[in-house]
């Protein structure tokens, strides 16, 4: 299947797709937004569908994930974010006891505890914490699965050990 047969299958299910988002957000422009970003994922990770399978469930999969990868964005948001006209006193407190002094100094024993690791397991260590994955780093560094993993065990129980303080 050519990505023009593609898409004019993905656009002939935009009905049900359309009821589909109204049963998540109750509300009519926030459904067609949805439905609109659910045919853009689809389109563009065209590549990833399997001919023979199911079209519509995949797309109601992409709908389902878009929707709770968004109310969890908007939650969190939320959550982080004070609307209220006057700070509360819980609030007040918090903010002023996180500063940037505090974060200063917390910054500065973590770089101790870095500059401790030795580079066999302070690389690794820091390769993950970036977001690389273990067969990333094994391949990077030209080790072995498991030892990517040990390291990275090891390292972290230092630094725990290290900045045990904090806890």
């Amino acid at each position: 299947m050519n990505k023009l047969e593609f898409n004019s299958l993905v656009i002939q299910h935009s009905d049900s797709l359309k009821s589909y988002a109204r049963n998540f957000t109750r509300d009519n422009e926030d459904a067609n937004d949805l439905v609109q970003e659910t045919i853009l994922k689809a389109i563009t990770y065209f590549k990833n569908f399997r001919e023979g399978t199911n079209l519509k469930g995949w797309l109601y999969t992409i709908m389902k994930n878009t929707f709770i990868n968004n109310y969890r964005r908007t939650s969190k948001t939320n959550s982080l974010i004070t609307k209220e006209e006057e700070i509360s006193h819980a609030n007040l407190v918090n903010s002023s006891s996180k500063n940037m002094g505090v974060n200063k100094f917390i910054m500065e024993d973590i770089n101790i505890a870095l500059g401790n690791l030795s580079k066999d397991y302070y690389t690794p260590f820091t390769m993950y914490f970036e977001g690389y994955k273990y067969h990333e780093i094994s391949e990077e560094l030209n080790i072995p699965i498991g030892t990517v993993k040990t390291r990275i065990h090891v390292a972290r129980k230092a630094m725990k050990k290290t900045l045990s303080c904090y806890r």
